[in-house]
């Protein structure tokens, strides 16, 4: 039998405390709510860098194949050979969709207002899915179905400068030799949150731009990449760049949008800052907590020494006493942050404001690899530091312990 297990058993049974009982409430406490802070702090900081990148995917996709004269132009130069082209990208592992696209800048009139905009068209092949989630009124529309659509989708942004609504028409205006005009319809208005792309991007059937470039049904201006796995982007990335001809390029989200990856990669630092201060916290009201019990119980120590026991076997008794404490508090850690993090992923109480922080709502990302990872560092933590401290036990005079009241 492991009598120092036995013997924090019988104490923690009896729950028979003096005035160590104050601060081990306190001590519990404490790593409850820094388990709850560190829980609730990584599911929102994780939800988000998964919203944000998302909806940044969804405008750009994962990568972008197009012609080295691009560059960062919104103006797209043509790209041949679209269908050998994505037979041969499909052949990369991790590939989970290829689209096509081409842009265009132009400018939108309207009785009395006047916007720059992008014209984005997109074929039959677009993947129309994050769209429906971001759709706010109207429909999608029906890209590369219909010929001579004049059907678009703009943001509530645009919307709102121009004063447009569902149904309206406008005409937008191409600056080229000579000046092109195509009117356009509105049936539909999206609002990502993401100002970055609300307040330029309109989206179109391709036809418009392949007529005013005046290129083949076929041609477009790059090709949009989606794959399963964002970890395995660089790599997948390096392999689309090996296969596809040397006058053409490719490019990551994260190229395209470097400060906003850049920002995110930000939040990672401020929760590393909220986790060790917390699992700081935590591990010395723990430490504490040890350190009273000890001074609580001396009299056991002193009895136990002189009955033989070894220094390390009285230390495993405090020890194992203190990790069952660490363990209560991690309980009702779990319970309340988990609780907390559950409610706002359902009813969404905490909002944001939506032209700062992307959306109108506090994310939340439950992942459980998360939630074991922390709770296996807090407890490692804890145990790690309870053992210097219980170091005191060797100190303590059997003799004076047993005269101590």
């Amino acid at each position: 039998m492991n009598i120092s297990f036995f013997i924090a058993k019988r104490l923690i049974g009896k729950n028979e405390y003096r005035f160590s009982k104050p601060s081990i409430r306190i001590a519990i406490t404490a790593v409850s709510l820094s388990l709850a802070i560190m829980l609730i702090s990584l599911a929102i900081i994780r939800g988000f860098q998964n919203e944000i990148t998302d909806k940044v995917i969804g405008f750009n996709s994962h990568i972008q194949v197009s012609n080295f004269l691009n560059g960062n132009s919104y103006e797209s130069t043509i790209l041949k050979q679209r269908d050998s082209l994505k037979i041969l990208i499909s052949e990369v592992k991790g590939i989970k969709h290829i689209q096509s696209f081409a842009t265009k800048a132009g400018i939108i009139k309207t009785d009395n207002e006047i916007q720059g905009v992008v014209l984005k068209g997109l074929t039959s092949d677009f993947d129309t899915t994050f769209l429906k989630n971001i759709l706010l009124k109207g429909k999608i529309p029906t890209f590369g179905k219909f010929k001579n659509s004049n059907e678009v989708l703009i943001s509530q942004t645009i919307a709102k400068k121009l004063k447009l609504n569902i149904g309206d028409k406008f005409q937008m205006y191409f600056i080229q030799k000579p000046v092109r005009v195509r009117k356009l319809k509105i049936i539909g208005i999206y609002d990502s949150g993401v100002a970055e792309f609300d307040e330029i991007l309109v989206l179109s059937d391709i036809e418009h731009i392949q007529k005013l470039n005046k290129w083949d049904s076929n041609d477009v201006g790059g090709l949009e990449i989606l794959i399963n796995n964002f970890d395995q982007l660089e790599s997948i990335n390096e392999e689309i760049y090996q296969k596809i001809g040397f006058d053409l390029n490719t490019r990551t989200v994260i190229d395209n949008n470097p400060q906003l990856f850049d920002w995110l990669e930000l939040q990672n630092m401020n929760v590393k800052v909220i986790l060790i201060l917390m699992l700081i916290v935590g591990a010395i009201n723990m430490v504490v907590a040890l350190l009273i019990l000890i001074m609580e119980r001396s009299k056991l120590i002193g009895i136990l020494k002189a009955l033989g026991s070894k220094n390390w076997e009285i230390r495993k008794v405090f020890i194992y006493h203190s990790l069952y404490l660490i363990l209560k508090g991690m309980l009702w850690g779990n319970l309340l942050g988990l609780t907390l993090c559950l409610i706002q992923k359902e009813f969404n109480l905490i909002e944001l404001d939506k032209s700062i922080y992307y959306m109108s709502y506090v994310p939340i990302d439950i992942n459980i690899l998360n939630i074991l990872s922390i709770n296996f560092g807090t407890f490692i933590l804890c145990w790690v530091t309870l053992i210097i401290p219980s170091y005191l036990i060797s100190k303590i005079n059997p003799i004076k312990a047993i005269q101590f009241e």
